[in-house]
């Protein structure tokens, strides 16, 4: 393994903000893997921090396929997550949302520019991401619709859903867009949480970028199969928004099971205790991604349910 520092900059106090990255082999830029790239990616950050271990153990035992080089970036965002912050701590700005970068404009725009100049020459990048809303996911890997994804590689993860999505508009500024553009087979991994740790689906995600290492003949591992993933669309997830707001209570969690007119959950009145609103299920399936905290506003998207 190499460490090395992939950017540097200045910092008014305290030590340099640096970006590491762990190199593993050599050869072919095979695989980038890209961590927190915001302050609250605690899950994301841990996830890589394994897979560099598991690296380090395997090519201690010569298992790592000569020919290949793998580039591990845990972290791009320990400022803002030193202080709690979700989004770049000067500025309050997404670092996910200024690729490919610029190397002279703000200093999120620069660390984009950076990361990316060493990610972006790899055939297969791997993104930990998170969601936008707080909440807990089924872990599943996802796919921009540009026209370069490839889904017969996405199941090589062996997680249990594949989803594609439609890009927006904002989704041109992100790594996973960019990656795609400039020719790179790109996956975003959900893990079913970020800001903080759960061990079982951790060890999940970073199960499933070793399988999918291992079927590419990167690795040599003997490995579960994995799941069998169904591929899903936008289009295949009902949605739940809240009608009012109030104290959230859940029945029900991402992987749950559900039946037509099953009680989701309450929304109580935070001072009487009284039930504001009852969410139920409008159809069968599976419960994608459930909203998590305590506090919930009108109009706020609740669930995600797969349809059976």
């Amino acid at each position: 393994m190499k460490q090395e520092v992939l950017f540097r900059m200045k910092s008014p106090y305290r030590d340099d903000f640096k970006i590491h990255g762990y190199r593993f082999g050599e050869g072919e830029k095979t695989i980038a893997i890209v961590g927190a790239m915001r302050g609250d990616e605690v899950q994301q950050q841990f996830i890589c921090s394994q897979i560099v271990k598991n690296l380090i153990e395997l090519e201690d035992a010569g298992k790592l396929t000569p020919g290949h080089e793998i580039l591990v970036i845990p972290s791009a965002n320990h400022f803002s997550m030193n202080i709690n912050k979700r989004f770049w701590a000067m500025d309050n700005t997404d670092i996910n949302r200024m690729f490919p970068g610029y190397e002279k404009g703000e200093t999120t725009q620069r660390i984009a520019a950076a990361i990316f100049e060493h990610v972006r020459d790899y055939k297969y990048g791997i993104q930990l991401a998170s969601f936008y809303m707080p909440g807990e996911f089924i872990p599943h890997v996802r796919m921009m619709e540009t026209g370069y994804q490839n889904v017969k590689l996405a199941k090589n993860f062996g997680l249990p859903y594949v989803l594609i999505r439609k890009p927006k508009p904002y989704d041109t500024a992100v790594l996973n867009f960019n990656w795609q553009i400039f020719g790179t087979q790109a996956f975003s991994i959900f893990s079913g949480e970020t800001d903080t740790i759960n061990k079982e689906t951790a060890k999940i995600a970073w199960l499933s970028i070793l399988r999918f290492m291992n079927k590419l003949k990167v690795i040599s591992l003997h490995l579960h199969e994995g799941y069998n993933s169904m591929v899903l669309k936008d289009t295949d997830l009902e949605t739940i928004k809240s009608n009012s707001s109030g104290i959230l209570y859940s029945m029900h969690g991402a992987g749950d099971e559900i039946k037509c007119g099953d009680l989701l959950a309450k929304i109580l009145d935070p001072f009487t205790g009284e039930t504001r609103s009852s969410i139920f299920a409008p159809i069968n399936g599976m419960v994608f991604f459930a909203h998590h905290k305590p506090l919930i506003h009108q109009n706020t998207v609740m669930f995600k349910i797969v349809r059976f």
